[in-house]
């Protein structure tokens, strides 16, 4: 009972300071109030001050969709007890008209909107990006009182029809020994309160806020100002240990991008989920003109998490390139409950996937052979695809049954239409342009507030580069030709060949398992009737064998995952020691570990005759 009273209490003191906040504010803004200070069963308290209406009704939205994802998320889901009231404090009628969406009648009299809203980590099942209900994890929010959120402010924040262009002012209200980090700058020095103020809504909800106990650290590149912030439940990492390689790999980043870019701070915040519990299970990151807001699950080896790190980060940073800074009208005018998509998602997310790996050979970071081996990698997983289907009609009905299956494309078809387009400008110029010259005069032609319409970017492409790359943009992505990439890659000297890679020791081929799980008593077994890989052989492993612990680490269905993924981190020639359950008597086995290779399909480098022409390609 102390609790209600005093619960009851502190709503009025908010009342009646949000309503003295109001009638000194501005009409033509909307105050928005976040309250991650009294958290109440997992939920937080938003309230909106309203701008003035003329109209008898109001329509007030929660995003349906937004800028990045190319999926319906229904944000609306995770509202609930939403209420509209007048300045002396009297409901105002409200009707819920769909999952999104509330009509407030008596609109002139609107003075404040209220309503609390529930997280979705909480609620993942584990289906991931396009799969299943839940919410991509990057794109998502956390409450967690006390310990962290993390504010997609899509997620908590709605907008009133046809006031979307007007002012925002938001105010977070935290406790003290959380920081709040993000690319917006704090107008306010109080220690448990941070305000932000937003020119429009669209503005807004493209800056993610973490809220968590303070680490984080920055550097300097070429004039931008790097932020990352880390949220690890156990502690395991730090933003130190993370930095010096997010450091170089930016620094390479920006080397190669060149001018194009002029944002002054970027913020990068990374969530660590703890796989034991109700967490986040959707890993990857999710773009910001200004931010990147990444998910990883916190058990991986540092070495793992900084490669995976190199490869989403490095991509969400390239969007600047686009759709950031080049896009069409549907992305500049994005709705966020009616959204009409762009044909040309094989530029925003293939162009930007093709731009994180040519620089890490551009750059140093992999060498020839990797490239290649990515790019073969992509060529095979399109195939498993639907190779003919126009990219422009999958990308323009996105949202759509059967086009929303074939997203993941982008990806992997995406990148590879962007390494086509490549190839081509580099033979039509004598190797002296590429993709990204082509990138950075769309980005002079347009620009952040100058969009281009879908059905002309073809014909300004073919005006700024070559008939060829016309040519190929109709047959291969308007049209519904699959593309000969061994043509492509000829024009560069490179031919198919069948390579070596370093393979999983409990995967073979990277996808049938060499180990079970006993259901009853949860141990891990190695498979009765497959024939076993060197790393078994070479331990005198055997068939049937049951795990119990690798380097003194226990290991069961509980976390056979966390096994997998550590032992991606292992490295030729290291020491190993595993206990094992043989015939029900254990033992321990000691050894060097030896990894698994595995033949693939995939392309070289054979005439020296195009090397000139190549090297242009691949480090020019």
């Amino acid at each position: 009972m102390k609790k209600t009273i005093l619960s009851l209490a502190l709503v009025m003191f908010l009342w009646n300071g949000a309503f003295a906040q109001k009638s000194k504010a501005t009409k033509n803004e909307v105050a928005v109030t976040i309250d991650l200070i009294n958290v109440v069963e997992d939920k937080v308290m938003v309230s909106l001050v309203a701008p003035a209406f003329t109209t008898e009704t109001a329509t007030f939205h929660i995003p349906k969709t937004v800028p990045g994802t190319y999926s319906e998320d229904d944000y609306g889901r995770y509202v609930e007890n939403v209420k509209a009231y007048d300045a002396k404090g009297k409901a105002l009628p409200i009707a819920k008209t769909d999952v999104n969406t509330y009509q407030i009648s008596n609109a002139k009299k609107l003075a404040k909107v209220t309503y609390l809203v529930n997280d979705t980590y909480d609620t993942e099942s584990g289906g991931g990006f396009g799969e299943g209900d839940d919410v991509f994890s990057p794109a998502g929010t956390n409450i967690n009182a006390g310990v962290n959120f993390m504010l997609n402010t899509h997620g908590f924040i709605g907008y009133f029809k046809g006031k979307e262009e007007i002012p925002y002012k938001l105010t977070v209200l935290h406790p003290e020994n959380l920081l709040g980090v993000s690319a917006m700058t704090d107008a306010d020095s109080s220690a448990t309160s941070d305000v932000f103020v937003m020119p429009k809504y669209a503005n807004l909800v493209e800056m993610p806020i973490m809220y968590s106990k303070p680490d984080f650290t920055s550097f300097m590149v070429d004039g931008m100002e790097i932020i990352i912030s880390v949220y690890s439940p156990t502690g395991k990492y730090t933003a130190q240990q993370i930095t010096p390689h997010m450091e170089n790999m930016m620094k390479a980043q920006k080397r190669f991008l060149g001018p194009i870019n002029s944002t002054k701070k970027y913020a990068i915040l990374l969530y660590l989920a703890d796989m034991a519990s109700k967490d986040a299970k959707g890993f990857g990151a999710l773009e910001h003109p200004t931010s990147t807001t990444v998910v990883m699950p916190e058990m991986m080896g540092l070495e793992m998490l900084q490669e995976q790190l190199k490869d989403v980060v490095s991509h969400e940073f390239f969007h600047i390139v686009t759709p950031l800074t080049v896009h069409s009208n549907e992305i500049q005018y994005f709705d966020f409950n009616n959204p009409q998509m762009s044909e040309h998602l094989w530029m925003y997310e293939g162009v930007t996937e093709y731009f994180a790996n040519l620089f890490q050979v551009n750059q140093g970071l992999i060498d020839e052979k990797a490239f290649f081996e990515r790019m073969a990698s992509k060529i095979a997983q399109s195939r498993q695809m639907n190779d003919t289907m126009s990219f422009t009609k999958m990308s323009k009905n996105v949202l759509n049954a059967p086009y929303k299956d074939q997203y993941v494309n982008v990806y992997q078809k995406g990148a590879l239409i962007a390494m086509c387009i490549d190839i081509l400008i580099r033979e039509n110029s004598n190797g002296e342009k590429g993709i990204l010259n082509l990138m950075q005069d769309l980005a002079t032609e347009y620009g952040t507030k100058k969009a281009f319409k879908d059905e002309e970017l073809f014909a300004k492409i073919t005006q700024l580069t070559y008939p060829a790359v016309g040519a190929f943009l109709n047959t291969y992505v308007a049209g519904e030709t699959a593309i000969p990439y061994e043509q492509f890659f000829a024009k560069m000297g490179v031919t198919e060949a069948t390579t070596e890679v370093t393979g999983n020791p409990f995967l073979k081929d990277q996808s049938q398992p060499y180990i079970t799980v006993d259901q009853t008593t949860k141990e891990i077994m190695i498979l009765p009737e497959i024939e076993l890989n060197v790393f078994f052989t070479t331990l005198g492993i055997k068939n049937n064998d049951k795990i119990i612990a690798i380097n003194d680490k226990n290991y069961n269905l509980d976390n056979i995952y966390d096994m997998v993924m550590e032992s991606m981190n292992w490295k030729e020639g290291d020491k190993i020691t595993i206990k094992i359950n043989r015939e029900g008597k254990e033992q321990t086995v000691t050894g060097k570990i030896v990894m698994p290779k595995e033949k693939q399909e995939g392309y070289q480098a054979t005439d020296n005759s195009k090397k000139t022409v190549r090297d242009a390609w691949l480090k020019g």
